[in-house]
């Protein structure tokens, strides 16, 4: 179960027109929006990568809105555990908790989860918040997702975990971001 004081957010390569040509991109964009949301009410560390931003643009403006100052990890390899500027991020966080959202999940999304799970994260993804430009090829990664021992779980789902109790000062604006 995912814990506010072991949780990080990694958004991975929420870039340009690929994130609105992906299968379904309307719902994953708004619980994009929720987890990164949530993360700010949470005081989660957010982690956001980039896979090639020359070529794919940077990282959508609705998310860099509700980021506010960010500095994206720049990458080329699929799996961003190669990168030693990611590794150290994710290790700067202190969190063993990483939960996982964003584009392509056949790619970017799977080969970075195969990382973490390697260097020995919890992993769990937010089904509903990745995406690939087919339904087949999202569905074969959150298959093979599962299959390597990280989690899938939803958007409220993990938010919830997160809260944990109807309670407390943050409670009404968490309920907000849920709605």
């Amino acid at each position: 179960m995912l814990t506010s004081d072991q949780t990080a957010l990694l958004m991975i390569d929420v870039q340009g027109k690929l994130a609105r040509t992906v299968s379904d991109s309307g719902r994953v964009l708004t619980n994009l929006e929720k987890l990164a949301r949530g993360a700010r009410l949470f005081g989660l560390p957010v982690i956001v990568t980039e896979q090639n931003p020359r070529g794919l643009g940077p990282t959508i403006p609705e998310i860099q809105k509700l980021l506010g100052d960010f500095a994206p990890i720049e990458k080329t390899a699929f799996n961003a555990c190669g990168d030693p500027s990611f590794a150290g991020r994710i290790r700067e966080t202190g969190r063993k908790q990483i939960l996982v959202c964003g584009i392509e999940a056949h790619v970017c999304v799977y080969q970075t989860v195969a990382g973490l799970v390697d260097l020995g994260y919890e992993v769990q993804v937010a089904a509903d918040a990745v995406s690939s430009r087919t339904p087949e090829n999202r569905q074969t990664a959150l298959d093979r997702i599962r299959d390597m021992g990280a989690g899938i779980s939803t958007t409220e789902m993990a938010l919830f975990e997160l809260m944990q109790a109807a309670e407390g000062d943050v409670f009404s604006e968490f309920i907000r971001i849920v709605k």
